[in-house]
């Protein structure tokens, strides 16, 4: 069941992952991700909010040195957020092999590097070049905003979202060019004779086409002739149903995503776990009712090295890599994890990471302590299947061989 251990890590890739797993997994990554994350987000707001107040004269006037000096730290702790970033991009398994350099080459071209990298360069030229007038490239200050989105699953997923709906999204792009200019000409058929300054070319009418359809209205144009008012009211209702397709698109796909990561358990993914083989549909149906099905991606923290064990995972498709300070075990289809933690009450002893995307089944710690209390036979094939594993880590000197005999099933 479980893959052979692969080749121990040295003490400075052992380092570097870490730092990878704080930098990256967020709450995964433990105390030190969670405090390192809110202290990034709180930075970031803290930037937006000065790069506001910079615009007020009193403020800038009264408060500049503070200002600066402000601006000199968060530049210092965005660069080296983004060179360790850069520095752990190995580690990251959905960065394509071939090499260190090509490896973090690869990732710094990633969206989200390019954002950190915009949001500090500027900043750092005018340190270096302080002869030349950089004040414009302050509006590169904004960036640091969008690095927030690295923070928000929401947000992840509704760019997601857009990026399998691009043709959709464009389709209703171009229905707006064709709407917009179709009432510009119209527009400028009914009234350009009567205002030849707002309406007498079809270019000038596709301002106010724009704003009509998006319904703005600013007012600066309006059609004064019964048959221009027709063409304008015509433009407003199109307008309406125009801009609602986009909207009903984002919110579908919106949807729909987030209905895929939870997908329905049947005895179908029950019947590919070896420990469930055996058993009464009557059982099968109990522990369905308990289970969570998970669609994962890959270079998901699960769980990290001392988190509390809320639960155990049984894996329906995929692979995932469970992190040990002396090798990796690599878990299969039908293989299951986190069990260990649960039958000894213990925090998390391995950090275990998706290593593609992969399909998981949840069961929490209570269903888990109330499915072994109600069927001994179950818990009994667990403990067996658990002692194998206990081995296969004990190989690395995780744990020792006392903890392996306590673990066997009892006669």
């Amino acid at each position: 069941m479980i893959a052979k251990l692969g080749a121990h890590a040295g003490e400075g890739v052992s380092r570097r992952r870490r730092i990878h797993l704080i930098l990256e997994g967020g709450h995964g990554g433990g105390l030190s991700g969670t405090v390192v994350e809110a202290t990034l987000i709180a930075l970031i707001v803290a930037n937006v909010v000065a790069y506001s107040l910079q615009s007020v004269p009193w403020v800038e006037q009264r408060f500049w040195r503070q200002l600066e000096g402000f601006e000199i730290v968060s530049v210092a702790i965005f660069s080296i957020e983004y060179l360790l970033r850069l520095w752990t991009a190995p580690e990251d398994p959905l960065v394509p092999r071939g090499g260190p350099l090509l490896s973090r080459l690869r990732y710094g071209l990633k969206a989200m590097m390019v954002i950190d990298l915009l949001a500090v360069a500027p900043a750092i030229a005018t340190f270096f070049m302080p002869f030349i007038d950089l004040r414009f490239l302050r509006l590169f200050r904004l960036l640091r905003l969008l690095k927030i989105a690295r923070y928000s699953p929401a947000l992840l997923t509704l760019a997601h979202v857009v990026k399998e709906e691009r043709r959709a999204l464009f389709g209703t792009l171009l229905l707006l060019l064709c709407a917009m200019v179709f009432a510009a000409a119209a527009m400028h058929a009914a009234e350009g004779a009567v205002q030849p300054r707002i309406f007498g070319t079809v270019p000038d009418a596709m301002w106010w086409a724009i704003t009509t359809l998006t319904t703005v209205g600013y007012g600066d144009a309006v059609p004064i002739t019964l048959i221009g008012r027709i063409v304008a009211g015509a433009t407003m209702i199109v307008g309406l149903g125009l801009f609602a397709l986009p909207v009903g698109i984002v919110a579908t796909g919106f949807v729909n995503t987030i209905h895929r990561r939870d997908f329905i358990v049947t005895f179908g993914m029950l019947a590919r776990v070896p420990l469930f083989h055996g058993f009464e549909p009557s059982v099968l149906s109990e522990i369905m009712s308990l289970l969570r099905a998970q669609f994962v991606p890959p270079g998901t923290v699960i769980s990290a090295r001392g988190e509390p064990a809320e639960a155990m995972y049984f894996v329906v498709s995929g692979e995932v890599d469970v992190e040990l300070s002396r090798g990796n075990l690599r878990f299969h289809a039908g293989d299951f994890f986190g069990e260990l933690s649960l039958l000894r009450k213990t925090m998390r002893h391995a950090t275990v990471v998706t290593a593609v995307q992969s399909r998981l089944l949840m069961l929490s710690a209570d269903d888990f302590a109330h499915l072994m209390q109600k069927h001994p036979a179950l818990e009994k094939k667990l403990r067996e299947t658990a002692a194998q594993t206990l081995k296969a880590i004990a190989d690395a000197d995780e744990i020792a061989q006392e903890e392996i005999r306590n673990s066997q099933p009892s006669p």
